[in-house]
């Protein structure tokens, strides 16, 4: 936050004596944000209708020039703040209640990191560990970052999330800076996240995009999603078949390029291919038998994102034991999945699926020749007898 500075300098409007004004060295976490966030984070006394005050009086100062609330700061610029007797005083904020991690709920969590800069940690999110709490939740993810917290007791921040039964790659940011940087990334759509998922079933194509408005499911509480053409917010899978068992099962890459709740799940049985093991959105068709697990078989596979020094962060997570197993069973091999190039062209611009619909298409018109001909001949005979 910065060291107070008792210098004193004219204000304009008004002026802050020197022995009690301050001044506050903007931090590179704080890099960015609106100043009226940056008294939330330091101080939190302050409320809102004082600092705009302080702005229409010409008392709030950033880098000697007036200031409002809504100004953007950067790194290493002066924030002159009035005396703190000027602001009534306001009740503290309720402080998150912390209890300590047992130490194998902190050697839980550092055993999940997969990757670590000064950034970011990217962990590997085992199945059955929800990502944040709720309710009837005590044991999350969210609580366990705690075990991962700095010298200063900084913990990391959650900047998205796999839903509970889901395994895989999950960052989370090391600070607020990073934090803002990363969910952009994540809402800008920039960032690309790969999963594996086995289902039931085989699509007819080899690639696709499933392009299905999803809405909260009435009479489920919000719990379960559900096609809603009409009120639907849009969401977009693309899809690839990696290996395929038959006619029992395919192994599939999951791109979502909008990230609704339990997307993936929702549009994998939408298209009549639901997610092994995904009970809420396939039923009881939505098990095999032979040996495979009833556990859900949906894994973040890798993801890729722009980190905050102009460099990259790609981190591929291991399968889950369950999943591993499946696709043993299932005769497939692991290293197929990641032959494949991360990125592509639209599947609808594809050369390889133009060719398939071309030579669908011909095929089709020889059908239709083919069947004109032979009524055709049949007039022909008609006549003759």
């Amino acid at each position: 936050m910065g060291e107070q500075k008792l210098s004193a300098a004219p204000m304009g409007d008004a002026t802050i004596s020197e022995a009690k004004a301050r001044t506050f060295t903007v931090g590179e976490d704080d890099d960015g944000i609106r100043l009226d966030r940056w008294f939330k984070r330091h101080l939190p006394e302050i409320s809102f209708n004082i600092v705009s005050r302080w702005a229409r009086t010409g008392q709030l100062r950033l880098d000697g020039k007036r200031a409002v609330p809504g100004d953007r700061i950067e790194a290493g610029q002066q924030i002159r703040v009035p005396p703190p007797e000027t602001a009534p005083a306001r009740s503290p904020r309720a402080q998150r209640l912390v209890e300590p991690l047992t130490p194998d709920e902190a050697e839980l969590v550092r055993e999940m990191v997969i990757h670590e800069d000064r950034h970011a940690f990217v962990l590997a999110k085992p199945p059955g560990l929800a990502t944040q709490g709720g309710t009837k939740t005590h044991h999350h993810l969210d609580r366990l970052l705690d075990g991962l917290a700095d010298d200063a007791g900084a913990r990391p921040k959650l900047v998205h999330r796999l839903d509970k039964d889901t395994s895989g790659a999950l960052l989370v940011a090391r600070t607020a800076r990073a934090a803002g940087h990363f969910a952009k990334a994540f809402s800008g759509r920039t960032a690309r996240k790969v999963y594996w998922a086995l289902v039931v079933g085989v699509p007819s194509l080899e690639e696709g995009l499933i392009d299905l408005p999803l809405a909260k499911q009435p009479g489920t509480g919000g719990e379960k999603m559900h096609v809603e053409p009409e009120s639907g917010l849009a969401a977009k899978t693309r899809w690839r078949l990696i290996d395929r068992a038959g006619n029992r099962a395919a192994w599939i890459e999951l791109q979502p390029l909008t990230g609704r709740t339990h997307q993936l799940r929702a549009h994998m049985a939408a298209i009549g291919h639901p997610i092994i093991g995904d009970a809420k959105y396939g039923g009881a068709e939505a098990f095999l038998t032979g040996g495979i697990s009833r556990k859900l078989h949906l894994h973040a596979r890798r993801i890729r994102i722009d980190s905050l020094d102009g460099g990259v962060i790609d981190v591929t997570a291991e399968l889950p034991p369950h999943f591993a197993e499946s696709l043993a069973t299932l005769g497939f091999e692991p290293l197929a999945g990641d032959m494949l190039p991360l990125d592509r062209p639209d599947p609808a611009r594809s050369p390889e699926i133009k060719e398939r619909r071309a030579a669908a298409a011909a095929k089709a018109r020889r059908r239709e020749r083919k069947g004109e001909r032979r009524a055709r001949g049949s007039q022909t005979r008609g006549r003759r007898r």
